[in-house]
């Protein structure tokens, strides 16, 4: 009978943990899935286009690429970027060096409103009143 407490025990324990592990591999998941929207958005605000594999042969070469980061490739002279998502769409985004400088430029600046507008937060909730607390505040504790 005592056997069986510790079973338990060791069994509940480990179903706890299995679905932690599962809700943090959904969260990352979720940040994973913003994240490319974001970058998507991005390159298709700086003139990347959507290209979609003409042919099996090519979809096997997009499926085999480092897949959501930028690969720089060229053909004959030309230099190019893509942005393979096979994936989430089944295509690429191609741009020139020009559009993948308009790409790094958006992508600075909303890097730095994120920044700003974290600022902003951070700012705004030093000013929430804490001297109405008194001495007694919520740090009182610490």
């Amino acid at each position: 009978m005592c056997s069986f407490a510790p079973r338990r025990l060791i069994i509940c324990g480990l179903l706890i943990l299995g679905l932690a592990l599962a809700g943090c591999a959904g969260l990352k998941a979720q940040q994973q899935a913003r994240q490319t929207k974001s970058t998507v958005d991005l390159l298709l605000a700086s003139g990347f286009k959507q290209v979609f594999p003409p042919n099996q042969r090519a979809a096997d070469l997009l499926k085999a690429m480092p897949q959501r980061q930028i690969l720089i490739g060229h053909k004959g002279p030309k230099v190019f970027y893509v942005y393979p998502d096979y994936a989430g769409c089944g295509c690429l985004y191609a741009g020139t060096p020009e559009q993948y400088q308009a790409y790094r430029n958006l992508a600075l600046q909303a890097r730095l409103a994120a920044e700003e507008l974290a600022a902003a937060r951070l700012e705004e909730s030093m000013n929430l009143g804490w001297d109405e607390w008194g001495e007694a505040g919520p740090w009182w504790s610490w």
